[in-house]
């Protein structure tokens, strides 16, 4: 058995059972068989593994050849096909288009009116002086609505031949209408009425046609 001394001098021998020697050798032995059987379970999985940041092989990907081109139709040539010309401008024409006429507004004498003569005529009633009393304008909301109509105005005349009074006899059916017609005869001048010669006041019934597109 192994002996130690003391710092008196004196040795101390150390008595270790012959059961531990054995147990330490069972377990040295263990530990030896377990080593070697792991080191032969790892070695065919790379014990020593390389750096995983190498980078494993690439894959080469296998290409297709391309398939091979037809054979080009008896009579055609390698040359691209021209393009077709392009049309011909036309170019525009223009045509003269003729406005529409504008609405009239016609102006019937009254019944029973007699023609003008170059001599001395008896009027029993007023008469409308040409170029002094021109037609009403025809009403473009009326015109845009499509309205038309007859109106018979009743007009009285002073001894001068200025109207002082008109009054709806027959009404269009358009308020427009009968008033651009009331309007415009109000600033007419007529020839008054004659009575032995003498300039009267009279009354005369002057019919208007509102006719859109004529």
């Amino acid at each position: 058995m192994p002996a130690t001394r003391t710092s008196s001098g004196k040795s101390i021998t150390l008595h270790i059972p012959r059961n531990a020697l054995k147990i330490a050798g069972i377990a040295f032995a263990v530990g030896l068989l377990l080593f070697v059987v792991v080191w032969l379970s790892t070695r065919d999985k790379g014990f020593f593994q390389a750096d995983p940041a190498a980078k494993a092989p690439q894959e080469v990907a296998e290409i297709e050849p391309l398939p091979e081109p037809l054979a080009a139709a008896a009579g055609s040539s390698d040359m691209p096909d021209a393009r077709p010309a392009p049309p011909p401008e036309e170019t525009p024409t223009l045509v003269e288009t003729t406005p529409a006429p504008a609405p009239m507004v016609e102006g019937v004498p009254a019944p029973g009116t007699a023609p003008t003569t170059a001599g001395p005529v008896a009027n029993d009633r007023p008469m409308p002086i040409a170029g002094q009393s021109p037609p009403p304008t025809y009403p473009p909301a009326a015109l845009r609505r499509g309205e038309s109509g007859s109106v018979v105005l009743r007009v009285e005349v002073d001894a001068t031949g200025r109207p002082y009074g008109v009054a709806l006899v027959q009404r269009s059916g358009s308020r427009d209408l009968d008033r651009a017609a009331t309007e415009a005869v109000r600033r007419w001048k007529f020839t008054p009425a004659m009575s032995n010669g003498q300039a009267v006041p009279g009354t005369i019934e002057v019919p208007f046609d509102f006719t859109p597109g004529r």
